[in-house]
């Protein structure tokens, strides 16, 4: 009985699948495209060469460049300034991924990893220039206050989180195996492991952007004018969520507000991709997303108190 309410949630989709197959369709090609044409190019090469870091010495030299400075920052380790720094360049689900893989070869402490799963898991730079700014609002005078807000916000909310996981002020230990690094010998094989291993990293990214999308698709054909519904679809795909928001919303300062909070938060489907790169972690996700949440509402605190003090659509 404990799996019921799944299987009626399970049988209504397939209904629903039956019932709108063209939705399912246009959902399908929708998510596989934004996949092949935006995500895979933009993620997999992250996803190889963070691998190879992870496998040779490279990750050495980057914790010696910003391991000290994001120490007194954030308080993380020099191996956890790595996850931090891949978190807010790399996107969605990179912060996740190289969180999972350090606490895998026993570079981080658990405690750690979950410190840094709350705040250094976002959407990527270029993500908010080119979609959000250029391509939602068309107004290159957003770019800085909005790259200000969205990335501001996660750091703002790591000195709150850090109370949670840290004991007293002093930053995380480094682990005793972090400080002894094994000489890896790099040939091909390891490459070709990297390179297997992100395969299967961004092909399960993929079916969940083709998954939510179907979903959105079938919300939106069955929404009609139920308000409740169409407030929710935004919430399942970050991308597509944002379209819906900028052709639904006419206000223009509440739309850069819920845009800019549903960015933060990264969607349902965000959530999904970061669990799937927890998986054998022991790192739960419950927590992350209550995290996601919180720092989506100090984003849209933040847009709205920069759309009282500036006016920027008036």
């Amino acid at each position: 009985m404990k799996h019921f309410p799944a299987g009626i949630f399970v049988t209504a989709l397939f209904a629903a699948m039956l019932i709108f197959p063209q939705a399912v369709f246009s959902g399908a090609e929708e998510g596989l495209l934004l996949w092949f044409q935006i995500i895979f190019p933009t993620l997999f090469p992250f996803l190889v060469v963070t691998s190879l870091l992870l496998s040779s010495g490279g990750l050495n030299l980057i914790t010696r460049l910003f391991g000290g400075l994001f120490r007194r920052i954030f308080r993380v380790t020099q191996n956890g300034a790595f996850a931090v720094l891949a978190g807010f360049l790399c996107g969605y689900p990179m912060g996740a991924k190289v969180t999972a893989d350090l606490l895998r070869a026993e570079k981080i402490s658990d405690r750690e990893a979950r410190y840094l799963l709350s705040f250094c898991n976002n959407t990527s730079p270029v993500f908010i220039i080119n979609f959000i700014v250029w391509k939602t609002f068309g107004d290159e005078s957003l770019m800085l206050p909005t790259l200000l807000i969205l990335i501001g916000s996660p750091v703002l909310m790591s000195f709150i989180f850090r109370r949670i996981y840290l004991k007293g002020r002093h930053p995380f230990p480094e682990p005793s195996a972090a400080l002894k690094e094994k000489k890896t010998r790099f040939d091909f094989s390891v490459l070709d492991s990297c390179m297997m291993n992100s395969f299967e990293a961004i092909v399960k990214v993929g079916g969940y952007i083709i998954l939510f999308s179907v979903l959105l698709s079938l919300l939106e054909e069955l929404s009609g004018q139920n308000s409740i519904l169409i407030a929710a679809a935004p919430a399942l795909e970050v991308t597509n969520g944002i379209l819906l928001l900028s052709s639904s919303v006419s206000d223009p300062g509440l739309r850069y507000a819920a845009v800019l909070g549903l960015t933060s938060f990264g969607g349902l489907c965000s959530a999904a991709q970061t669990q799937c790169m927890l998986e054998g972690t022991g790192l739960s996700v419950i927590p992350y997303i209550i995290q996601k949440l919180t720092t989506a509402a100090a984003a849209s605190l933040l847009s709205f108190i920069y759309l009282a003090l500036f006016s920027p659509f008036h």
